[in-house]
């Protein structure tokens, strides 16, 4: 006779499948606190240019909302790059203002030298992200 299948079991059975689809390389959480998606990482598009030097105010920075990134410009010449995911509740960066990079959703703040929190409710950093100069083009490195 075979066991018949509950609820219970059926119900376990997806919910451990779904887990296992969102731990994979392609989707879920890639282990760096921000969700995978499954989209391009930052090594598929490594080279790819993000924004010219000049568009990057020193002092300031540039949130690129596509990319999810945020480039910022603490001293002239001296470019940063950081994750424009909120280390909060995962909100895109909404602005880089004052020596800050500002998320809208909760009020946090993170310094644009090194993406450490100046202001919470965020406890940990931006993840900064590789790039290089080349000329006058920022690009993924």
């Amino acid at each position: 006779m075979t066991p018949r299948a509950t609820r219970r079991t059926v119900l376990l059975a997806t919910g451990a499948a779904a887990l296992a689809a969102g731990c994979g390389p392609d989707g879920g959480n890639d282990g760096d606190g921000r969700d995978g998606g499954g989209g391009a990482t930052s090594s598929d598009a490594a080279g790819e240019e993000l924004i010219p030097t000049a568009d990057v105010p020193v002092g300031g920075g540039t949130v690129l909302a596509d990319e999810k990134i945020v480039v910022t410009q603490p001293q002239e010449g001296d470019f940063k790059a950081f994750s424009a995911i909120c280390t909060h509740q995962s909100c895109v960066v909404a602005d880089v203002a004052d020596g800050t990079v500002n998320c809208a959703c909760h009020g946090s703040r993170f310094r644009i030298t090194d993406g450490s929190v100046e202001r919470g409710p965020a406890t940990r950093p931006l993840p900064e992200e590789p790039i290089t100069v080349e000329g006058n083009s920022i690009r993924r490195a």
